[in-house]
């Protein structure tokens, strides 16, 4: 894997809390329309620099499991644009509220969950890889 500069891992890390201290408000109903903003700038900083590493290796499994990391980044992203709408309720606007009850409110838990949890398994994974390689 190609390493990151100094300030691509200091605003992945900082990516990383803001996701962290977002969804912890959110979940507890603290200010949350300010934080949800947060989580979603958050998640745009930690993925971009998630992208930024790049494996030019042959390890197909490396190649796989970089994939799969980068759909849990779009998962986090969605997971944010979901916890916006959810405070903010733009989508609501445009279709019916039963409908947006039901599809899209507070769908962004397991969007996140998901997200985390592909996050964990794969970055699990790759570190084992490159540590056989």
């Amino acid at each position: 894997m190609q390493p990151l500069s100094s300030w691509q891992t200091a605003l992945m890390l900082v990516g990383g809390l803001l996701m962290a201290v977002g969804a912890g408000c959110c979940a507890f109903l603290w200010q949350a329309k300010i934080f949800s903003w947060v989580f979603l700038v958050g998640a745009v900083a930690f993925v971009s620099m998630q992208w930024q590493q790049r494996y030019e290796g042959d390890n197909f499994t490396i190649r796989r499991l970089r994939k799969i990391m980068i759909v849990s980044g779009v998962f986090f992203i969605l997971a944010g644009v979901s916890l916006v709408d959810t405070q903010h309720l733009y989508l609501a606007r445009f279709i019916p509220y039963q409908t947006y009850i039901a599809f899209v409110y507070n769908k962004w838990v397991m969007l996140m969950l998901v997200g985390a949890i592909l996050q964990i398994y794969s970055s699990h994974r790759i570190s084992n890889e490159l540590q056989k390689d």
